[in-house]
């Protein structure tokens, strides 16, 4: 994760780097930046049109150049990033989708129950003409929708009832405008009653009802006491022009921001003393001016800061963010960083592609179930000092010049969503290639894996982790039973009982009695070398003596050895079978002379020899043995021991691999290791009696 999360930041950074070579290249090749003002009389007729049109204020009767661009003027400054962008939106002839609604309750869904958005629906009558053609309503769309005016067309042949029950027995217009100034407040619904149906007339009765919403200052004395009034509204936007009403696009954003932001009007139109401007610091008009409890902010002097909808969106929505805003922010930054995968992943395109659809899931998963406790977190009426205090930080940050450049290459490369695409698998590419390089010298195998091979690995984890459970957190893949006998898959599918069997975790393991082993009287490592080397060379000599007395002197050495294997259940044996279920001649309580032939290896004691094992140390419940029947060896002096709920008793790393393998049962009585059993009482000896 954290190695996504710096190729992401990398990512950014390289961004961030690009969109100042795409300045410097553009400052080269044309002579001016984006934040250069421009001369609004250099400007032809129709680029001041088209700056009028993205900045919402109507045009129509000025058939002057002179008279559209004091209104270019009056509007705010101009910035060749402003122009250009207008430019290019004009130019993009991208017919703009409107909504057909099908009854009352798709209506009331989209447009009354919208409590922070306009709507401007076309209501058609039945049997009649809509009011507006289509020609003029394609206009009407691609203009209102510059500002983020929903709109749609309601046909009443679809739901009759309900256009009886509104009044709508004519072809009309609908605007949807939030009545109060809270946020989620109540929708009311206006009816447009002009003569003319045009285009720029119904425009002009859109923004005139949007900009009923804003505050209006006529005065010095008014401004004064809304300037120092502390209300609810902790941020505040004045724009001071000499305009009749304020441009849509500002109308447009008091509706977004609803219960966030106060946008105020200041009409400085027929003004004789403006000395309170300048007391408040406000020198020239137009100006876009931020109240903040931190201090005032000009809005148009940094980067990316044009007087556009889209641009004054970004701003405002970075200093007085939604949790939802946020949520849709952590959502696309941990998308990014999940497809990461697909390049840092090296071997078969099925598992890159396996392996990204694995990490969206989790990620996106993860990301949800974190939000619920935070939303339930923001909701406790306590919390509201901490909330104050986060959006006081967002506002400190988002008023800084390096904020103003992210918020302008956001902007740009949204608005060329194909050169952050390209960005990003070139991106990408480079990780890939590294992440190749870095492997092969690593020596991986997995590079040249093909898919195939992989698809056939990842079979064989499934089978395993299908029949054995617990083993199939293994690294795969391992060689399985079912290559060697299919038939034992077949039995297993017919016997489910076999294989489907719980997870037990493994952690009683750590919980097991754990001991050494240690021996009375044990000689020093030397001596016992010493005495090991000295019956090795005189081993012949002595058992040829050794079985010269014994009536089974003539079978052979494997006979023997199997008959003392075999002592405890013989008549012959006068020992009494060890309670481990071994051998008794394992322990040297066998009398018979075979089994003492066995040569005890380095460091080992035997009962049988001048040594015993010191049953003091052992645990009161464990049963008295000396050899760990999962390795067949005999116990050595230091040794670790572990024993299980029953009573048994093996070397510990020999258990230990046996239970992390899935077999969670002793190995010699088959009782589950993970549940407790009756302590084993060892028996008292009997009282030797005198022969009869």
């Amino acid at each position: 994760m954290w190695v996504k999360l710096c190729c992401l930041l990398l990512y950014f950074l390289a961004l961030f780097v690009l969109a100042r070579v795409f300045e410097a290249v553009a400052w080269y090749e044309s002579g001016f930046l984006a934040t250069q003002l421009v001369d609004p009389v250099a400007l032809s007729f129709r680029k001041l049109r088209t700056i009028l049109e993205c900045r919402g204020l109507g045009h129509s009767g000025l058939p002057e150049k002179k008279d559209v661009r004091e209104l270019v003027e009056k509007s705010g400054d101009l910035m060749e990033g402003e122009l250009y962008s207008a430019l290019k939106e004009e130019e993009a002839s991208e017919s703009v989708s409107s909504t057909n609604f099908s009854g009352e309750m798709h209506f009331y869904e989209l447009v009354e129950d919208t409590k922070d958005g306009i709507w401007l629906v076309q209501v058609i009558a039945n049997d009649r003409s809509p009011l507006v053609g289509k020609v003029h309503w394609e206009k009407m769309v691609k203009k209102v929708s510059r500002f983020g005016i929903r709109t749609g067309t309601f046909n009443c042949s679809s739901d009759p009832r309900y256009c009886k029950r509104r009044g709508w027995l004519k072809s009309t217009l609908i605007m949807s405008v939030p009545q109060t100034s809270t946020s989620k407040g109540k929708v009311m619904l206006k009816e447009y009653s002009g003569r003319k149906i045009e285009v720029e007339h119904i425009f002009k009765w859109i923004t005139a009802h949007a900009a009923s919403r804003i505050k209006t200052i006529y005065n010095s004395e008014h401004l004064k006491e809304e300037w120092n009034k502390s209300d609810q509204y902790r941020v505040k936007i004045y724009l001071f022009a000499n305009l009749d009403q304020p441009p849509a696009f500002f109308s447009a954003l008091s509706v977004k921001f609803t219960g966030r932001v106060e946008f105020i009007f200041v009409n400085v139109e027929n003004w004789d003393n403006k000395s309170y401007m300048a007391e408040i610091g406000v020198y020239k008009t137009p100006s876009y001016i931020l109240r903040t409890p931190e201090g005032i902010y000009r809005y148009g002097n940094n980067t990316g800061e044009f007087i556009s909808l889209r641009a004054m969106d970004s701003f405002l929505r970075s200093l007085q963010p939604e949790v939802n805003d946020l949520f849709v922010l952590s959502l696309v930054l941990v998308n990014l960083m999940a497809w990461m995968d697909l390049f840092i992943t090296q071997g078969a395109t099925i598992k890159r592609f396996v392996v990204l659809i694995s990490t969206l899931g989790t990620y996106n998963s993860l990301l949800i179930i974190s939000w619920l406790p935070v939303l339930g977190f923001l909701q406790l009426p306590y919390l509201d000092s901490f909330y104050e205090y986060s959006l006081k930080l967002f506002r400190y940050s988002n008023t800084t010049t390096l904020a103003s450049w992210v918020r302008a290459d956001w902007m740009f490369y949204s608005s060329h969503p194909a050169l952050f695409l390209s960005t990003y698998l070139g991106h990408g590419l480079l990780i890939d290639y590294f992440e190749k390089k870095r492997r092969r010298n690593n020596n991986t195998d997995e590079v040249n894996a093909n898919n195939l091979e992989w698809l056939s690995s990842l079979w064989d984890w499934y089978t395993s982790y299908l029949f054995h459970p617990i083993a199939s957190f293994q690294h795969f893949p391992f060689d399985s039973d079912w290559d060697e006998d299919p038939d034992l898959f077949l039995e297993r599918l017919a016997f489910p009982d076999l294989w489907l069997h719980p997870l037990i975790p493994t952690d009683y393991i750590k919980n097991l009695p754990v001991w050494r082993f240690k021996c009375l009287g044990a000689r020093s490592d030397e001596e016992t070398l010493e005495t090991f080397a000295d019956s090795e060379s005189d081993s012949d000599s002595e058992n040829k003596e050794a079985f010269g007395s014994d009536r089974d002197r003539d079978a052979s050495e494997d006979d023997e050895l199997s008959t003392c294997r075999r002592c405890s259940g013989e008549r012959g044996c006068g020992a009494e079978a060890c309670p481990c279920g071994a051998c008794p001649c394992a322990s040297g309580c066998c009398p018979r002379e075979p089994c003492a032939r066995r040569a005890r290896p380095y460091g080992s004691c035997s009962s049988a020899g001048d040594v015993e094992p010191d049953w003091s140390a052992w645990p009161p419940d464990m049963l008295h043995c000396t050899e760990c029947v999962v390795c067949l060896e005999n116990f050595t002096k230091g040794c670790l021991l572990m024993g299980l709920p029953c009573g048994h008793v093996f070397h510990q790393n020999c258990i230990v691999m046996w239970l992390a393998g899935g077999r969670h049962c002793c190995p010699v009585c088959r009782w589950a290791s993970y549940k407790k059993k009756q302590p084993y009482t060892h028996p008292q000896p009997l009282p030797s009696e005198p022969p009869s």
